[in-house]
């Protein structure tokens, strides 16, 4: 018996062993020059970057993708020593938990401003019946506005005194935060600058339009509140179902982690529960 422990030691420690040999072998083609890893890695890391330009954070996306790797090859090499449970899920987590990340902290960002963006048309209409400058009333806005409505405005300020003009610098904030309101609301500036009237009242107007939406929606909000708990509810227990069988009874999915018919039943079930995840989410997705 003693024997067989140490035959199966030995073949995990070798699987270990070969599986840093492989890692480093990756990170060497990744670092020594232009190859199909390399460029695969540079793009990951200017997309995690330019995700992270949008947020006004810190450009690491080279720290990240290295944490990553490292974090994969320290799920592997647990798996070779002692097996762990749902290899493939960790692994998956791993990879697509910074990207996650990102959408839902750029989906919090744009639901701030579209929350923001009426108070911000009112400021600016006040702001022209005292400053007969667009450019100027938007940068006597800056003071009173929160975050991050004044971040966008300062970086619409910025480029504006790099050389462009100021519909350039809106419609460039527009097409960086790509939020329909925000749309609205800068339309109105645009075909103000362009055609000229009574901008102050144009705003004021489109700023009543977009309270009276809001209003709206909250009002859609309240009453789609069950269907969103049922959604959550949905998501989260299977979840918790596969969590307390494998605690009250371990292996009890081994069948499943450790065949090609079981893995397929994962594979299959899986794609329904995120089908029918969705669905869901189209259905209670009511457009005012």
């Amino acid at each position: 018996m003693s024997v067989g422990v140490s035959s199966a030691t030995l073949i995990r420690g070798g699987c270990l062993v070969l599986a840093f040999m492989a890692a480093g072998l990756l990170g060497y083609a990744v670092a020594s020059g232009e190859t199909v890893l390399s460029r695969a890695y540079a793009r990951y890391v200017a997309h995690l970057d330019r995700s992270l330009r949008l947020l006004y954070r810190p450009e690491i996306g080279r720290r990240i993708a290295i944490y990553q790797a490292s974090a994969a090859a320290l799920v592997v090499a647990a798996d070779i020593v002692a097996e762990v449970p749902f290899l493939a899920v960790c692994l998956l987590a791993i990879a697509v938990g910074p990207e996650l990340w990102l959408v839902r902290a750029r989906a919090r960002r744009v639901a701030a401003l579209e929350e923001q963006v009426d108070g911000f048309v009112v400021a600016l209409a006040n702001a022209l019946k005292t400053v007969p400058s667009p450019a100027a009333a938007l940068q006597a806005t800056t003071v009173i506005l929160p975050q991050p409505t004044r971040q966008e405005i300062e970086q619409v300020l910025k480029e504006v005194r790099v050389g462009s003009t100021l519909e350039e610098a809106l419609l460039a904030m527009s097409a960086r935060v790509k939020s329909r309101w925000v749309d609205v609301a800068f339309s109105a500036v645009v075909i103000g600058l362009r055609v000229g009237g009574n901008l102050p009242a144009v705003l004021e107007r489109t700023a009543s339009m977009i309270r009276e939406i809001n209003r709206l929606l909250g009002i859609v909000r309240a009453k789609t509140s069950e269907g969103r708990a049922q959604l959550l509810v949905l998501a989260v227990f299977p979840l918790f179902v596969i969590g307390a069988f494998h605690v009250i009874e371990p292996g009890y999915f081994d069948p499943l982690q450790h065949s090609f018919v079981g893995q397929l039943c994962v594979a299959v079930a899986s794609l329904f529960w995120v089908g029918s995840l969705l669905l869901a989410r189209k259905i209670m997705a009511v457009d005012v």
